[in-house]
């Protein structure tokens, strides 16, 4: 879908939820310490994302060079965010500049998020309503990318396989749904020494704090359809629809990977990307942020220009015009709670990253985001691969975009639970009948915890 449709969209997307823990209306009057009129602040960012904290911390220093305002970036670690924030906010030298993920994480942190209706940021949206607001109409939450996730390829080795003999496709336009992706990938692991691969599929990754691709991102299939049969945006109890689908692409990953499914929860999205960079596998499903992982792998084979997308598809009705996964996990908050001088230096940080063209050129080229701000003309747009498949995606008018209604997740310990039970029902240790009864068991429960 386009863009300026996808971002009115977004509206019902804002974007995922369950990993943080709370933001809100306080403005600077609580301010934990009065700051001289010359005291030009200091910001620091507690960052979500470890696979992109070597660009976050080259951005600060290059801040700090221009500006000479200090700028401290902290990553949690994979998983950890919430913990993470819970533990620094609490600290005297607190993060001035945090993020949320939607509106849950919105309740969750709202005594700390301050009032941004009245900056530059807010004003530069394309879509005011993408914003995470307050019940008293306050602006508390400001999204600054838009990301896609899929099946990501590796179009040479699919290019070697549509050339074999009795191969199932001739090209990539034939896999448009589950059937013919299934026959696809199983007649590429019977001929996987001829391709010179492991497996098709990398590791599907469950060591701890691992296994957010699947009990995050790939239920948030199910889910969205479930979610478009009923008309709603959310639901306090779920019926699990779509869990044959689900268990579809699961199974197809597990049973055609390069790892035994019973070696799985020792592997990290790390190992994954470096199967797959290292041309082991074929396909791998992560999302246009994964592009700095693969290329920054030593002695990785995937070219440019040959990284691709398919959608992932479970065998869902009509799912040949099902596009990518769009949306988006991440919003700025600025600490009510920290002195004046700091919020005034964390929000300038900001708005020079997204509003100068030095900052725009980073934002494009380092970080390769997808911004919702109208500061970025068309020629700014990122330039690495796996940002620029998503791009086409979604301008692809006979396409419908997924959106990231997993920002409804009831919470965190939900997303834990049937982690756990995709891992126990990998390994053969679970029946599929018990996880999708205690999926959703766990749902209606943390549902009523969250509300209380």
């Amino acid at each position: 879908m386009k863009m300026k449709k996808f971002l009115s969209a977004a509206l019902a997307a804002t974007m995922a939820a369950g990993l943080l823990a709370g933001c809100g209306s306080n403005k600077s009057d609580s301010a934990s310490g009065e700051s001289s009129k010359d005291d030009k602040g200091t910001v620091y960012y507690l960052s979500f994302k470890p696979e992109q904290a070597e660009q976050w911390e080259a951005i600060a220093k290059a801040y700090t060079e221009e500006t000479g305002v200090q700028v401290k970036v902290q990553t949690a670690a994979s998983g950890t965010y919430e913990q993470t924030l819970k533990s620094e906010i609490a600290k005297k030298d607190a993060p001035t500049l945090f993020q949320i993920n939607g509106p849950v994480g919105y309740q969750n942190w709202k005594d700390y998020c301050m009032d941004l209706s009245d900056t530059d940021l807010y004003s530069w949206l394309n879509d005011k309503g993408m914003a995470i607001e307050g019940e008293d109409g306050g602006v508390y939450g400001i999204p600054y990318a838009v990301e896609g996730y899929g099946i990501i390829y590796n179009e040479e080795i699919m290019d070697k396989y549509f050339t074999l003999d009795g191969a199932k496709a001739a090209s990539i336009e034939e896999i448009n749904n589950f059937d013919k992706l299934k026959e696809v990938t199983e007649d590429m692991t019977a001929k996987k020494d001829q391709l010179g691969i492991d497996g098709v599929f990398a590791s599907t990754s469950f060591a701890p704090g691992e296994d957010w691709r699947w009990q995050t991102h790939l239920m948030n299939l199910p889910i969205y359809y479930e979610y478009q049969d009923n008309n709603v945006k959310d639901e306090d109890e779920i019926s699990f629809e779509y869990n044959k689908e689900f268990k579809n692409i699961f199974d197809l990953y597990l049973n055609n990977s390069v790892t035994e499914p019973a070696m799985l929860g020792s592997k990290t999205v790390s190992d994954s990307m470096a199967e797959f960079a290292l041309g082991k596998a074929a396909m791998v499903q992560n999302g246009n942020w994964a592009w700095g992982d693969i290329s920054g792998v030593d002695g990785n084979t995937v070219k440019e220009d040959k990284i691709k997308y398919l959608p992932i598809y479970t065998g869902m009705k009509g799912e040949e015009k099902q596009g990518l996964c769009v949306g988006g996990e991440n919003y700025f908050c600025i600490n009510s709670q920290a002195s004046e001088a700091d919020q005034k230096a964390s929000l300038d940080f900001i708005e020079w990253l997204f509003g100068t063209d030095e900052g725009k050129e980073k934002v494009t080229n380092e970080l390769g985001f997808i911004t919702p701000f109208n500061t970025f003309e068309d020629d700014q747009k990122p330039t690495d691969p796996l940002a620029q498949e998503v791009i086409r995606y979604m301008e692809n008018s006979d396409l419908t975009s997924v959106s990231w209604d997993f920002q409804t997740f009831p919470s965190q310990t939900f997303k834990d639970n049937l982690g756990a039970s995709l891992l126990e029902y990998a390994s053969g240790n679970k029946d599929w009948n018990t996880l999708v009864t205690e999926c959703t068991e766990d749902w209606k429960t943390e549902k009523e915890a969250t509300a209380e």
